[in-house]
């Protein structure tokens, strides 16, 4: 891997295969690697993909925050790179990646603990820890 912040060749030749929206950036879908879970989606822009791959701790560009952010960086609940893969479009990423503790702001391991039961949305997986566990007393 190439030093932190710097783009190699590597990064350069997969930035340029990517079709970013008007904003300049792209959905990211993390999954565990090894047991295909599906953990998160967030958005990556150029400068995201580029430090992931120079560093192998995957990056997000936050659109509340306006601001790039690695994951973990406050929590601890980091999620290593094993492999990117693109869609056909190059308009998604699949973040295949090694996941630390949990994936979701609110505790629970996947964001997507949720889900549609006879016409109604229900909770599937129970949280493994709080939000101020997390991140403190006042949440993320």
């Amino acid at each position: 891997m190439t030093e932190a912040g710097g783009t190699g060749d590597r990064a350069a030749a997969v930035i340029a295969a990517l079709r970013f929206d008007k904003d300049g950036l792209l959905p990211a879908v993390a999954q565990q690697h090894d047991t295909g879970e599906v953990l998160m989606l967030a958005w990556m822009n150029r400068e995201a993909v580029t430090r992931t791959l120079d560093t192998g701790h995957v990056h997000y560009w936050s659109r509340a925050r306006n601001a790039l952010w690695r994951k973990g960086e406050r929590s601890g609940q980091e999620q290593r790179l094993v492999e990117l893969r693109v869609d056909c479009d190059g308009d998604t990423l699949l973040l295949r990646v090694e996941q630390t503790g949990v994936a979701c702001h609110t505790g629970q391991r996947s964001c997507f603990f949720r889900a549609a039961h006879d016409g109604a949305l229900v909770t599937i997986a129970e949280p493994l820890m709080s939000p101020g566990e997390l991140y403190g007393e006042s949440g993320h």
